[in-house]
């Protein structure tokens, strides 16, 4: 025990050694020790290579031996005159251990080596055409052999290839662009110099301060006086003029704004006594668009003939081989509707400042700093109220600050989620119009990848573009007043899904019973549109559903299809159509596509139903019942739904359709109640319309944003675009599975046995009335709904009234009381 007691004693010390050992190696003092070392390094090896290089590779060096020893090992046998990168790379990576990147780390790293190379191999090419045998040092061996491997395979090539390679490079690595040529005869026209500040000045009997009953004798000037700070007399910053341009409109109105001197002169008092203005900051988030040229269609043009549709095993599968000629739709088609923007000025936003500080103080709230993010439509006023105030009270204060500042909408964000201010959204004087164009050249939906459905909705209060996902909201509801942008939203999610899904990759089932907001897809139904089942008997059955009998067909066609994929998921040992069809494309699937039960590539499916509410009034359960399965089932394998309403009722948004669409959109809406029966909270009934909106994605917090506008005229030319094109036949087409309900079953023979005793009532009234419904049955006959629905089946199977027919009574199939007494007698 002693010798186990001994060898663990001397033991501990060693290990509790090496873990200390440990912790300070990963401790941010090290790094530090280590950063400031590397920057020495990197000064130490800068004068070793400059005397070097000054002294003809001779001793003395500046550095010692040492450095003598660096400096020769790093410029003989490395990149000669090029070695000098090695200061700045042991310079850049102390800054990194530093925690500083004035420069990306990796990017700078290869860019050095790669300048480093270029630098040695060109020095080596001047030194073979000088014949110097002094400039040999300055090459290095690098470029040293390599200038020589390059020159004895092009030769006289050589400078043509190197200057290449630096052209190259500055241009597709550090985006470096040729500056613009002008023409000769064009004539720059000469612009006047800029308007010299404006200063305000009193005269020798200045007005008394309404603070203050000291009056200010002398000359004064407001801008340069030494008590007063730029904050206390709000002046905007001034913008610099363009080097070839007139200044805008906005920045003229922002260097010359009118100022009152009697408020000047009593915030001059104010900071007197100390009360101090709050500070006030504009934030400009605007993103630049891309240029005009760049499409939004991720997708390069195959141009070359379509291929075989066999492949080799070790081939990838395309789906998109079924049109192999498809071209995705550009963005010219589209009009810019944001070059007759007006922005909002600095003197705008300086304004509303201040009346905001001056309704709030008016209630004793004071205000420590104010911070204004413009955007198209609103302008995000973020305050910092002064310890002790109540968020609440600012809150209550909603409708006094509309009051005051004159405008509509004003909406009260108390507290920002995150942020630690209260906002204040309120709308601009001259609200932007979002371009749907330009949404769709903006990096934000352009260049994603991560997205399997992205949808461009359009640009948040700062100004950046709102690019989300669809496959991970799953599914979407949209709500509120009529004329208040519901349709154009519904435009603007489906032109994001055109121009960035292939037809082979994305298919559409539209309702539309008012039948004339979708009605301008009807063109790219060979494309994107799914057959429907009423389609197959070759009837002339348009792919827009606008029958509430079809779309209860539909809707239960989307269910078996949802049922039938989760049968091929579970063959396949996968939980989502993404990996499903990520085997189908690695071949690890075999696919048969003349047989519908075998495995095959599954495209997605959208559901859009544009007027849900006169859909529930109609047809009720047999539309929400399945609604509410494809809600709560469909989205692991590809079917998502979007569904908009300007009923937002809780008869119409019931509870169930809220729990299975947890991302939602309010536009404007009448009544704070129809808001929290959209959102679950206030707040659309401040909007202000014509787009603006509120979106919640899966109960996380709510974001407004400005719709963006897609006109009928752009949709007719998309809708023609992609109808113009090659699609798919008939038999490529792709078809939802068949479903029949009882009601389409053929009816059995009339059982006299089972005759309700006022069935013979019931026959009269509905001939007499030639109306055939359960309703009427009940109101006359004062019958339960079981029992006239029963007797409504006895009627059709005695061939006195026809079959189901949707929302409307059936039809009477015989016409007059005497045939009706012959039907009766011969039951």
């Amino acid at each position: 025990m002693s010798k186990r007691n001994g060898t663990k004693k001397t033991v501990k010390p060693t290990n509790e050694k090496w873990r200390r050992l440990q912790r300070f190696l990963q401790s941010e003092d090290f790094a530090k020790t280590c950063g400031v070392f590397f920057l020495l390094f990197s000064l130490f090896l800068l004068f070793s290579m400059v005397s070097f290089f000054l002294k003809g590779g001779n001793t003395p060096n500046w550095c010692g031996g040492v450095g003598f020893w660096f400096a020769r090992v790093l410029i003989e046998s490395t990149f000669g005159i090029g070695a000098l990168g090695f200061c700045f790379l042991s310079f850049l990576y102390g800054l990194r251990l530093l925690k500083r990147e004035p420069l990306p780390f990796w990017k700078t790293i290869v860019s050095t080596f790669f300048w480093m190379t270029w630098l040695s191999c060109t020095v080596a090419y001047v030194d073979h055409l000088a014949k110097n045998v002094e400039m040999e040092s300055l090459a290095g061996s690098v470029g040293y052999y390599v200038a020589r491997w390059l020159y004895g395979a092009i030769k006289i090539g050589l400078p043509v290839i190197l200057v290449f390679l630096a052209a190259a490079y500055l241009f597709l690595v550090h985006h470096v662009r040729m500056p613009s040529i002008k023409l000769p005869h064009t004539v720059e026209k000469k612009e006047p110099l800029p308007a010299a500040p404006l200063k305000v000045q009193t005269t020798t009997e200045p007005p008394v301060s309404k603070t203050n009953d000291c009056a200010v004798k002398g000359k004064t000037s407001l801008v340069a006086a030494s008590s007063v700070s730029p904050v206390d007399v709000a002046v905007p910053p001034q913008a610099s003029p363009a080097a070839n341009g007139e200044p805008t409109p906005a920045q003229s109105a922002a260097s010359a704004p009118s100022f009152d001197i009697d408020d000047e002169f009593s915030r001059i008092n104010k900071r007197a006594q100390g009360k101090q203005e709050p500070s006030f900051t504009i934030i400009d988030k605007q993103e630049p668009a891309l240029p005009a040229e760049h499409s939004a269609a991720t997708e390069p043009v195959d141009e070359q003939p379509a291929k075989a549709r066999h492949y080799g095993i070790d081939e990838l599968y395309d789906p998109k081989l079924d049109l192999p000629h498809y071209e995705m739709p550009k963005t010219d088609i589209l009009v810019d509707w944001e070059r007759n923007n007006v922005k909002v000025t600095n003197e705008e936003m300086l304004v509303n400042k201040d009346k905001i500080v001056e309704t709030l103080g008016n209630y004793g709230i004071g205000i420590t700093n104010i911070t204004a993010s413009p955007g198209p439509t609103v302008t995000l006023y973020e305050v910092i109220p002064a310890p002790g105030i109540r968020i609440s009270k600012i809150k209550s204060l909603e409708d006094d600050i509309a009051l005051s500042l004159s405008a509509l909408g004003i909406r009260i964000i108390a507290p920002i989620p995150g942020r630690g201010t209260v906002g204040i959204e309120v709308p601009n004087a001259k609200p932007q119009v979002v371009s749907m164009k330009t949404m769709l050249e903006s990096t934000q939906f352009a260049d994603n990848t991560k997205f399997e459905l992205p949808i461009a909705f359009g640009k948040t209060i700062g100004g950046e573009p709102f690019v989300t996902d669809l496959a991970k909201m799953p599914h979407l509801l949209m709500a509120g007043a009529t004329g208040t942008g519901k349709s154009v939203g519904l435009n603007a999610v489906i032109t994001s899904l055109l121009y960035k899904k292939h037809p082979c990759e994305l298919k559409f089932v539209m309702v539309d019973p008012k039948k004339v907001e979708l009605s301008l897809y009807n063109r790219i139904e060979r494309q994107y549109l799914a057959k429907l089942p009423d389609q197959d008997d070759g009837s002339e059955t348009e792919s827009i559903i606008t029958d509430v009998k079809r779309v209860v067909r539909t809707l239960n066609s989307l269910c078996i299809e949802m049922d039938n994929r989760y049968d091929l998921l579970k063959r396949a040992g996968v939980r989502k159509i993404k990996e499903y069809n990520e085997k189908i494309i690695h071949r690890q699937l075999v696919v048969n596509e003349n047989d519908p039960k075998a495995h095959h590539f599954m495209p997605y499916i959208v559901l859009v139903i544009d007027e849900f509410a006169d859909l529930i009034m109609t047809a009720g359960k047999e539309v929400e019942t399945p609604i509410c399965r494809l809600a709560q089932l469909a989205r692991a394998v590809g079917i998502h739904l979007i569904i908009a309403t300007q009923r937002p009722t809780t008869n119409i948004i019931t509870g169930t359709i809220k729990a299975n669409f947890p991302a939602r959109i309010a536009f404007r809406v009448t009544s704070a109640i129809d808001s929290r029966t959209i959102l679950d909270t206030g707040g659309a009934q401040q909007l202000i319309g014509r787009g603006d909106m509120l979106i919640s994605l899966s109960g996380s917090d709510i974001l407004r944003c400005q719709c963006a506008l897609v006109e009928t005229e752009e949709i007719e030319q998309l809708a023609n675009y992609v109808g113009n094109q090659e699609g798919f036949s008939d038999d490529k087409m792709f078809t939802l599975p068949e479903y029949l309900d009882e009601n389409d079953a053929p009816n059995k023979d009339f059982d006299p046995k089972a005759k309700d005793e006022f069935f013979n009532d019931a026959a009269r009234l509905v001939v007499t009335s030639q109306f055939g419904s359960t309703s009427l049955l009940q109101r006359k006959l004062q019958l339960g709904y079981n029992r006239a629905g029963r007797i409504i089946d006895q009627l059709e199977a005695a061939g006195i009234v026809g079959p189901y027919n949707g929302s409307k009574a059936r039809d009477v199939l015989i016409k007059d009381e005497m045939e009706l007494e012959e039907r009766l007698q011969s039951l």
